[in-house]
């Protein structure tokens, strides 16, 4: 597989994701539910703290693509979806830098409210390889 950044303007890159991905000749594609900051249990946990939240939403993505034989190294798409944009963009390096210097694009939305009560993120994933 190869995956091609497109960034007509660099700023994003400076930030830790790209404007677009191409991504030619790969050939799995993996779709993702969006992962979010539960326990094995399905309960919410870490109430009002984002950054444990981010963290835990990551663990959780992490073991999706485990179970796929894939790495975060393999995400090319990453929808965020979070209750307080504000507070989500002063913790997104605990987001960029467990992806160890691999970018993705990616689209953060402000949402009135998320699955679970108490929760504050939510990552949507595309990988391939």
């Amino acid at each position: 597989m190869e995956r091609t950044a497109i960034n007509p303007s660099p700023w994003s890159v400076k930030l830790g994701f790209d404007q677009a991905e191409l991504v030619e000749g790969h050939r799995r594609d993996l779709v993702c539910s969006a992962q979010d900051a539960v326990d094995a249990n399905g309960n919410a946990q870490h109430p009002g703290d984002m950054a444990a939240q981010l963290g835990l939403s990551l663990d959780n993505l992490v073991e999706v693509l485990t179970g796929a034989d894939m790495t975060l190294a393999d995400v090319v798409r990453l929808n965020v979806y979070t209750t307080d944009v504000d507070t989500l963009i002063q913790h997104f390096t605990v987001l960029t830098d467990r992806f160890d210097g691999e970018r993705f694009a990616t689209t953060v939305l402000g949402v009135a409210q998320l699955a679970g009560p108490g929760l504050l993120v939510a990552l949507e994933a595309t990988a391939m390889d």
